[in-house]
């Protein structure tokens, strides 16, 4: 049993669960398209549940660790804005599928298995933008206590913008991000 098999099983189950959603897709059918049997992945995820944790936590690690850097506030919301958008843009670009996955999840129904999985993902993000917009609160007066919304509108606006260039429809390079950003400053200003 080597690291081989881990990233193998880790692919396919990728790739399965992008393709069709984490719970369409059987253990069974993970080994058989990964080659190994049932014990090697238990071994090394002891679950399909272990699988989707394991899946989340690499990827996401690689997420913030492009992300991170960016996301504190630094006097300039436009700027930071900006930058975080690249960020999550770059990681999408090269995380096709596993960001395809990760959307998916931010709308798994919530008693649902990888929902409860991927929640906790979803709320540190989402708490990590709403300390930027409380930070910038205190630049910008009118966008005092609405932290929460401004955090669930930008991602949304984001992820919305990387759902649809993952579909093929627009280029996930800096032109969109000034558009993104703008758009959604606009949105606070007026």
């Amino acid at each position: 049993m080597s690291s081989e098999n881990r990233d193998r099983i880790l692919d396919c189950a990728l790739r399965l669960f992008a393709a069709r959603g984490y719970a369409a897709v059987g253990v069974q059918e993970i080994v058989d398209e990964a080659a190994i049997t049932k014990p090697t992945l238990y071994h090394y995820f002891g679950s399909k549940l272990g699988l989707l944790e394991a899946l989340l936590q690499t990827h996401l690690a690689q997420r913030d660790a492009l992300l991170n850097p960016v996301l504190a506030y630094r006097g300039d919301l436009i700027h930071s804005l900006n930058q975080i958008t690249l960020a999550l843009f770059r990681f999408a670009r090269a995380n096709p599928t596993f960001y395809r996955l990760y959307l998916a999840l931010w709308f798994a129904p919530p008693a649902s298995e990888a929902f409860q999985t991927a929640s906790p993902y979803h709320l540190r993000l989402h708490s990590d933008f709403e300390t930027l917009f409380a930070q910038a609160a205190n630049d910008h007066g009118n966008m005092r206590g609405r932290q929460q919304a401004y955090a669930a509108s930008f991602l949304g606006l984001v992820h919305t913008y990387i759902g649809l260039a993952l579909n093929d429809y627009g280029e996930l390079d800096d032109a969109l991000a000034y558009q993104v950003v703008h758009q959604f400053m606009h949105g606070i200003f007026s």
